[in-house]
This record gives structure tokens, sequence and C-alpha cells, in this order.
């Protein structure tokens, strides 16, 4: 079932008469074995995921402390360091973001955004002007036409419609506004890992202890999680990058994960705000 979904989104998605997205991933077929399995094969882009850049990136942090307490430190070349990892993670939200936002002008959900989802050409930080993040992983994908929405098919998204309903959104066009305020949701705790995992050292912070903090511990209140976090030395270059702008990094995240489904904004919104289009930098 989740095979066919995700062949039935790639294919309508890339059957657009707008073209294909190139920050898609590209499905160029399926088939199923004798024993009845699906499988489907995509155009080569990258072996890697965000998952493996945020990894990479939390490694070399470690490796500049280590040179820091060596003291075979060079600041101008930590700066540069980190110029270019701001512009690199940037130029991957934009990338994210213009993924999600034609799928949604598509009237499709993804429902699976996270940091694996996402494959990258390349993690060399000097080459970021060649970087395109593409969206994969669409076996959730929901489709949120009008027509769809009337009929609530499909048994991937009941999930999606009981949360949709316990938030008040009930009529196909307050349901359709929940999907993709949903998937802004997901964006931003992905925005989230991309601001926090690549400038702090492996083992300070990862997805998973990210969500618990924004969610549990703090309830979604983006001011008091800075507060906590500037009490973390480990976790200064993070906050810098979100303050650029004069906190235009906080702002968006508040944004995107706003309690309240109706205020958040939608992908096109995010794409144009100050801190995506490299306004800060």
């Amino acid at each position: 079932m989740m095979a066919a979904n995700e062949l039935n989104a790639h294919a309508f998605l890339q059957n657009s008469s707008k073209g294909i997205c190139q920050n898609l991933q590209i499905l160029l077929g399926g088939f199923e074995t004798k024993t009845g399995e699906q499988w489907l094969a995509f155009r080569n882009y990258g072996k890697y995921s965000t998952a493996d850049y945020g990894k990479i990136a939390s490694e070399k942090m470690s490796e500049n402390r280590t040179l820091k307490e060596l003291k075979v430190w060079n600041p101008f070349e930590q700066d540069q360091k980190i110029k270019r990892r701001r512009i690199f993670v940037i130029k991957l939200l934009q990338g994210i973001l213009r993924g999600l936002a034609f799928m949604h002008d598509h009237n499709r959900l993804h429902q699976s955004l996270g940091p694996a989802s996402v494959v990258l050409n390349t993690i060399a930080e000097r080459e970021a002007a060649y970087l395109v993040p593409r969206l994969r992983d669409l076996a959730f994908s929901v489709d949120i036409s009008y027509s769809s929405l009337e009929q609530n098919a499909g048994t991937l998204s009941e999930g999606l419609w009981r949360r949709a309903s316990a938030a008040g959104a009930f009529t196909p066009m307050e349901k359709r506004a929940f999907g993709i305020a949903d998937d802004i949701y997901e964006a931003g705790l992905l925005f989230a890992y991309l601001a926090f995992v690549p400038f702090s050292e492996p083992g300070v912070m990862d997805s998973l202890s990210l969500q618990r903090l924004l969610e549990s511990t703090f309830r979604l209140d983006l001011d008091a999680t800075r507060e906590y976090c500037l009490a973390d030395d480990r976790l200064l270059e993070a906050i810098k990058f979100l303050d650029l702008g004069n906190g235009a990094g906080w702002e968006l995240l508040q944004a995107m994960l706003n309690p309240d489904f109706r205020k958040r904004p939608i992908a096109e919104a995010v794409l144009n705000h100050r801190f995506v289009t490299g306004a800060v930098l």
C-alpha cells in the first residue's frame, strides 16, 4: 500500500503542467517481485541525506574544538567555516521549502518530512552554490484536492484527519488548511534540526531530544527555549545563527511551530521570509 501510494504521488507530481520540480526526487519506475514485494527505482542524485550532513557537520565542530585546545586555532578560518555553514544550511532550507511549496500547490502533502527524507547532491559546504536538495519518502503523501477530501479516502491519512478533527478542522477547506499547516510544522522541526545539529558537537543535540525540548519542556515557547540554550556554551553557534537579523531565525521558527495551525505560514511565505532568502547574512 505504501509503495503504491508513493508511486502514485510521484507519478502525479511528475506529470504536472508546470514541469518537473528540481527539488523532488525523480521516480524512474516500479516493479513487483515474484513474492509480491513492490520496489521503486529513483534517479540517483547522491547518497547523502540531511541526516548525514548533520552528523558530519557536527563531527567537524568537535574537530574544531580539539584544534582550539591544541592551540593550532585560526579564528579567521573558523569564522569563514561558520559563514559557509550558514550559507549552506539556508540554501538547504530554500530547496526543502521549494519542494514542499510545489507539492502543496499540486494538492499533495508530504507527511513524512525529516532529516532522512531529503537527499543531497553534495554535503561540501564550499559547494553550496551547486547544492540541490530533493524531497523523497512520499509513502505517506496525502491527496488534499477537494474531491478527495469530500470522499475522505485513504487509510494512510486516517491519523491526520483524526488530529484535524481534534483541532477543530471539519470542513474540506479546514482539513486542507490543517494538512498544509501540519507539513509546515514538520518543516519547522526540520529547520530546528538544521539550526542546532550542524552547529553543535555530537551528543549535544539530536532530532528527538530537540523535539522533546521544544514540545514537552517549553511547549513551543521559543523565547523560553532561547533563554535555556543561552546557558549552554555548546549551543552558542546555533543561537548566533538563529539570532541573525535581530532574531529572524527564532521569529520564523516560532511561526512555523505555532500551536494554532491557523496561524502557521504557508510554504511560499516561509520562502519569502528574510531569514530564508538569506537577507540576514
